[in-house]
């Protein structure tokens, strides 16, 4: 699988872009601040339906502009689709599939699908639980896009029962009459359905990805390992191997915590709070990893990522933005030697040097708004 164009209407800096693209290897070179991140980054959101710089998507819409389009052609072995996305802040964004409108954003998921290795990575392994959190999440609907679904049942879910505990916090902290929590069961229910599916979805993968995480940190820092990561989650869940034992382990935990839970007036059990526990030999690799071992485990997360999707359908699009100039001349041809061979392989960097030899194919300037082939 690649992407065959790439169009922009006011996204980011790019009022207009036009951009061919080839399987192998692209890089785009130019200073900082010119908008190569802002192409990558219009694959990224076709992939994920977000950006991996921010968090909404107001910042994605060009100052002035009351909405941005990004449109691309995708190539699947013979079959090519077109899919495009209006991004609308504060409104509902659109979508088409072959110039159909009649889709929702979330049926995009899956026709591109991306790995994406950016400077931000380094919070995967250094950073707080949510970036973590995210990382598999993201991961879990590139291998399953209806899991979008799933997460956004459960988001809405938590919102409403965390709607209900702060009203009923507030209602104690001020002496009112205390309110009628029997619907708190009910959303209890609802919570624990779909956070049992995510958690099921996140624990295989994490039993998938364990292996190749260790095989690529091998590949990038020769026995530097071995790495390894647990799941830390509710009480309960460590003996569940089904969605039913789940279910059952996350409704006896959110029971157990409903006290705490009412006083504070919050939810404090479910995926939204879980962690994902990095180790690096026998040791925790946030506080006790090295720089240069964080970028190596970072990295091997990705690559890992990659292996698996392309051993379970078409190859995801490689996408290295401003990567080669984080990382030591080592680092930096191991990382290079391996994504070489990709279907498509979209680099990003400030000067040609920073591009390893290895990565040969197209090449375009960027600078001042513009895109051109050189």
């Amino acid at each position: 699988m690649h992407v065959s164009h790439l169009s922009l209407a006011d996204f980011r800096s790019y009022a207009r872009a036009e951009v061919p693209l080839d399987p192998g290897v692209t890089a785009f070179v130019g200073p900082n601040g010119q908008g190569k991140t802002n192409l990558v980054e219009a694959v990224g959101y076709l992939a994920t339906l977000g950006s991996h710089r921010v968090s909404s998507d107001a910042p994605l819409v060009r100052m002035g502009a009351d909405r941005a389009i990004v449109r691309a052609a995708v190539v699947q072995g013979e079959r090519q689709q077109l899919i495009e996305l209006e991004l609308n802040p504060g409104r509902a964004n659109r979508a088409r599939i072959n110039r159909s409108s009649q889709v929702r954003p979330r049926d995009v998921l899956g026709i591109v699908r991306t790995v994406l290795f950016a400077p931000e990575d380094l919070a995967l392994v250094k950073g707080d639980p949510g970036e973590r959190r995210r990382f598999l999440d993201e991961l879990i609907t590139a291998r399953s896009p209806r899991m979008a679904g799933v997460r956004s049942d459960y988001e809405r879910v938590l919102k409403q029962r965390n709607t209900l505990l702060k009203s009923a916090a507030m209602a104690r902290r001020h002496g009112g009459r205390q309110m009628d929590l029997s619907t708190l069961d009910i959303w209890d229910q609802h919570l624990a359905n779909a956070g049992a599916e995510l958690l099921a979805r996140r624990l295989d993968l994490i039993a998938t990805l364990r292996p190749l995480a260790d095989k690529a940190y091998e590949q990038l820092a020769p026995g530097g390992g071995p790495v390894s990561f647990d799941y830390r989650g509710p009480a309960g869940i460590e003996g569940a191997h089904t969605r039913e034992e789940l279910y059952e382990a996350l409704l006896a935990a959110l029971a157990e915590a409903r006290k705490q839970e009412i006083e504070r007036g919050v939810t404090l059990v479910g995926p939204h709070r879980d962690e994902l526990l990095l180790r690096l030999g026998e040791l925790p690799a946030k506080g006790y990893a090295s720089h240069g071992e964080s970028w190596s485990y970072a990295l091997a997360l990705r690559l890992a990522s990659y292996e698996l999707l392309r051993s379970e359908g078409d190859e995801p699009v490689l996408v290295l933005d401003d990567v080669f100039a984080e990382l030591d001349a080592r680092r930096r041809e191991r990382l290079a030697e391996l994504v070489a061979p990709g279907e498509q392989v979209l680099v990003t960097a400030a000067v040609d040097d920073d591009v390893p030899g290895v990565l040969t194919g197209a090449r375009f300037a960027v600078e001042r708004g513009g895109v051109e082939r050189v």
